[in-house]
């Protein structure tokens, strides 16, 4: 009798194992093969750095590689349409920049995909402000002697951007309303390739983010007249903010994040959430974020859920009252 319950017990007791143990042990299979990781712009940008630098860490992390794979075009629908169409199992990821999910939508009615509904956030992982740029040679040393330079030359001054409706036009479009200033958008696909027009002086403005212009910045090539931002970068203490700058209202601070299929497992989103997540806490990670310009984000899915689509509400009124649509 004693054999027999005891029997008994040990395999109630092992279905309960067996059934508690479930999620996790799905949780542990994943991954076994290498994840493929969209990067929805070309290489070079801030999209791309923050795709290759999180995943050398995330891989480790991992036990499996994490290929970075750019696949610029249509303001990154090219990519996340790709990424939303994928076998929602967690081995096809997108890195992406928070316009090309909450933005571009607003103004291309003939996109593919439904970003904020086909996709699933899985890790915010960092935001940055954007810089207002000028050639170094340009003969302006702040934001209020380009105000005046553009002015006196009126129908010669371009700005460059990443694409329409991409943030570095928006930001560029709201500096011009700010300013009350009239100039040519010249749109390029990526940001990558805007860099020797703007160094050689065939475009007199962009609007980005630091670490792609870091090089060009040091070396003189080009200059800073302000951050679009709140307060002041800690790697370039010595830019005024916009409003410092006697702009304000001019600032632009753009989200990038890692999303997967809609469909995907609840378990293999916090997996990789909670993997990212150790890459963002390293102080070494962080430190090269700041030096370049990016802040930390880091949270849980469900924050990153939030924050997107409080954004694309935000932007669907901003743009809505703006008039604003893609040219």
């Amino acid at each position: 009798m004693n054999s027999i319950r005891f029997i008994r017990l040990s395999l109630a007791a092992g279905l309960i194992l067996g059934l508690s143990a479930g999620p996790v042990s799905f949780a542990q299979s994943y991954p076994v093969k290498p994840i493929r990781l969209v990067a929805g712009t070309s290489p070079g940008g801030i999209t791309d750095f923050l795709a290759r630098s999180s995943a050398e860490g995330a891989s480790v992390l991992l036990g499996q590689q994490i290929i970075v794979e750019n696949r610029p075009g249509a303001t990154g629908n090219v990519a996340s349409e790709m990424v939303a169409k994928s076998t929602p199992d967690g081995y096809t990821l997108l890195m992406v920049a928070g316009g090309d999910i909450v933005i571009a939508p607003w103004l291309y009615k003939a996109l593919t995909i439904k970003p904020v509904d086909e996709l699933a956030p899985i890790f915010n992982v960092a935001e940055a402000p954007q810089l207002l740029l000028v050639p170094a040679s340009l003969p302006v040393k702040n934001v209020q002697e380009f105000i005046a330079y553009i002015k006196a030359n009126p129908g010669k001054i371009n700005y460059a951007s990443a694409g329409i409706g991409s943030t570095t036009h928006l930001a560029a479009d709201r500096f011009a309303r700010i300013a009350g200033v009239q100039m040519t958008h010249i749109p390029y696909k990526g940001t990558s390739t805007v860099l020797g027009d703007l160094v050689a002086g065939r475009v007199q403005m962009l609007s980005m983010g630091l670490q792609p212009v870091r090089g060009q910045i040091t070396n003189g090539q080009l200059r800073v007249l302000a951050t679009a931002a709140k307060k002041r970068l800690t790697a370039l203490p010595d830019i005024p903010t916009s409003a410092e700058a006697g702009l304000p209202g001019y600032e632009m601070t753009t989200w990038f994040g890692v999303l997967g299929p809609k469909a995907m497992s609840p378990d293999v989103i916090r997996v990789l959430n909670s993997r990212y997540q150790a890459v963002l806490d390293d102080p070494k990670y962080r430190a090269r974020l700041v030096d370049s310009g990016i802040e930390a984000i880091g949270g849980s899915p469900e924050s990153f859920v939030e924050r997107v689509r409080a954004d694309y509400r935000m932007w669907g009124e901003l743009i809505k009252d703006a008039g604003l649509k893609a040219e």
